[in-house]
């Protein structure tokens, strides 16, 4: 019984440790700016649907900011 009831307790544990940092949109408190790899990607494809910039550029931004070596990864 002790054995199992570790076993949970130390599942749950982990499961709560390992949050994901992107689970939700999160902005700079003064700034404003997108602080995560979700609120960058949506502040991007709203400026994309209001045609403040073209579709390449928009795909570069993403790719430098939230790519395989993005700097909002993790933030």
């Amino acid at each position: 019984m002790t054995k199992k009831y570790f076993s949970i307790v130390f599942g749950l544990t982990a499961m709560i440790g390992c949050s994901d940092p992107n689970s939700k949109p999160e902005y700079g408190d003064e700034s404003g700016l997108p602080k995560n790899c979700r609120a960058y990607i949506q502040e991007s494809v709203n400026a994309w649907r209001n045609g403040v910039h073209s579709t390449e550029d928009t795909m570069d931004a993403i790719e430098r900011n939230c790519g395989v070596y993005g700097d909002l990864w993790g933030e």
